[in-house]
C-alpha cells in the first residue's frame, strides 16, 4: 500500500491519530442531521412545506456517503471482505435507497430504510476513549452470558407458575379468562411496569399481587449485579487498529500482529 493510501486508511478506518478523530466526529455530525432529516420529513405539514430543501439535503448527503463508501472500497485491500462484512452492508444500505427512489415505481417509500444510518454511529465507539469502555462492557455481557441465561430461565419458569396460581385463584370473572392471560399479567406485574388492564379482585389475589410487586425489585436487581461483577475484573487495553488484510479491529495495543489473521499491523 503506498504512502497516501496508508495514510487515508488510517484516517477513516482508524481513530488513534488526530485526522481519524476529526474524520469520524464529522461523520457523526453528518450522521445525526441525516436521521434528523428523515424524523422531520415524516412530519406532514414539514415535509410538504419544504419537500425541496429537505430533498437537496437529502442527495448532499446521500452523495457524501458515497463518496466515503467509495474510498472505504478502493483503500482495503480485499473489497469484498469490507462490502460483505457488517460496516460495509450497512453502509451500502445507507446510500441505496435514495437512488432507488430513482428508478423504481414507489421506491419513495424505500426512503425510511435511511434510518439504518443511526447503525453507522457504531463506527463512532472506535474512538480511542470509547473503545476501552465498550469493549469492558460487551466483555461483561459476554461473561455473564450463561449466569444471565440461568436467570432468564428462572424467571420463565416463576411467572408461568405465578400466572397459573392467579388464574386458580382470580378466574376468569375477575378478568383472568386463561393462562397466558394471566402469565401476561404476571410479566408485566413482576417487571414493575404495572399496565393496570387487569387486577385482581379477591383478597387473596392482592395478597399474591403484593409478592410478586416485591419479588420484582429483587429480579431487576440480579442481572445487575452479575454484569457488575464482570465489569469490576481487569481486562486489556485495545486500540482502534484495524488491520488491513481482514479487517478485524480488536487489537492490545502491544500487538503487532494481527490476532486473527497473522498480518502485520500499523505501527
Amino acid at each position: 500500500m503506498n504512502p497516501l493510501k496508508e495514510k487515508i486508511y488510517e484516517i477513516i478506518f482508524e481513530a488513534d491519530t488526530r485526522e481519524g478523530k476529526f474524520f469520524d466526529v464529522a461523520l457523526l455530525i453528518i450522521i445525526v442531521v441525516s436521521i434528523a432529516l428523515v424524523l422531520i420529513e415524516s412530519v406532514p405539514s414539514v415535509g410538504e412545506n419544504y419537500q425541496g430543501y429537505l430533498k437537496i439535503s437529502e442527495w448532499i448527503i446521500t452523495i457524501i456517503f458515497t463518496l466515503e463508501y467509495a474510498v472505504r472500497i478502493i483503500i482495503v485491500r480485499k473489497p469484498w471482505r469490507y462490502i460483505f462484512s457488517f460496516y460495509g452492508i450497512i453502509d451500502f444500505l445507507s446510500v441505496i435507497p435514495t437512488y432507488l427512489s430513482l428508478i423504481l415505481i414507489g421506491g419513495q417509500s424505500l426512503m425510511v430504510i435511511r434510518i439504518l444510518r443511526l447503525l453507522r454511529i457504531f463506527r463512532i465507539f472506535k474512538l480511542t476513549r470509547y473503545t476501552l469502555a465498550g469493549r469492558t462492557l460487551a466483555r461483561a455481557m459476554w461473561s455473564s452470558r450463561e449466569k444471565i441465561s440461568v436467570f432468564i430461565f428462572f424467571v420463565i419458569i416463576l411467572v408461568v407458575i405465578i400466572g397459573t396460581i392467579m388464574y386458580l385463584i382470580e378466574g376468569e370473572s375477575n378478568g383472568f379468562t386463561s393462562i397466558p392471560r394471566s402469565i401476561y399479567w404476571a410479566i408485566v406485574t413482576l417487571t414493575t411496569v404495572g399496565y393496570g388492564d387487569i387486577s385482581p379482585a379477591t383478597a387473596l389475589g392482592q395478597f399474591l399481587a403484593s409478592i410478586v410487586m416485591i419479588m420484582g425489585y429483587a429480579i431487576i436487581a440480579v442481572p445487575t449485579g452479575i454484569v457488575t461483577a464482570e465489569l469490576v475484573k481487569p481486562s486489556r487495553k485495545n486500540n482502534t487498529q484495524v488491520c488491513q488484510h481482514c479487517l478485524h479491529d480488536r487489537h492490545d495495543d502491544d500487538a503487532i500482529f494481527c490476532k486473527k489473521c497473522g498480518e502485520s499491523i500499523n505501527p
